[in-house]
């Protein structure tokens, strides 16, 4: 390039760049105002409403919803509960996790229910729960789970027929 030579400049927009320009740079603004006068509008109304005053029924976001609602029912400790329940594997551990699995929690009595699907299982669950009670009411806070009940496998559904033992109770005798 020679320093005399005139350096090309981009030509101007024309036609149907100049109409697109010009629409790109309008609804900039436009969206500029509206967002300003969306803000402004609702400075003024103190927020999405849903009448001239604020009320229960006016929009909220869902997770404020939903704790609003624990919080008015009282179920907080259900709702904390239910998320360990939810945690199981990790607060107990997998491998127990997969033999004894949490079925309710007793709100008034403070007390989880655990069914194991073997006795071995259930002994050992049974040895590990004032661990486990320590675990759960430093999640939960203290004093919510006073106990852990643990129940043992159901047997095998009872078969009535020519070749049962009167008066055995099957093989429901060698659980528990």
């Amino acid at each position: 390039m020679n320093a005399e030579e005139p350096k090309k400049q981009a030509p101007e927009p024309s036609g149907i760049d100049l109409a697109r320009v010009a629409l790109r740079a309008a609804k900039e603004q436009a969206r500029a105002r509206g967002d300003a006068a969306q803000q402004k509008k609702q400075a003024r109304r103190g927020g999405l409403r849903s009448g001239a005053r604020a009320d229960g029924r006016d929009p909220m976001a869902l997770g404020s919803a939903i704790n609003r609602l624990i919080s008015e029912r009282g179920w907080e400790a259900p709702a904390a509960v239910g998320g360990v329940m939810g945690r199981w594997p990790e607060i107990v551990g997998e491998n127990l996790a997969k033999h004894c699995v949490p079925q309710k929690y007793d709100e008034d009595e403070r007390v989880l229910v655990v069914q194991c699907d073997s006795t071995a299982w259930a002994t050992q669950l049974r040895h590990l729960a004032p661990a486990l009670v320590a675990r759960l009411n430093e999640d939960l806070g203290q004093g919510s789970v006073r106990m852990i009940k643990v129940l043992n496998p159901g047997g095998p559904p009872r078969r009535y027929g020519p070749l049962r033992a009167p008066g055995s109770t099957g093989p429901g005798d060698t659980y528990g």
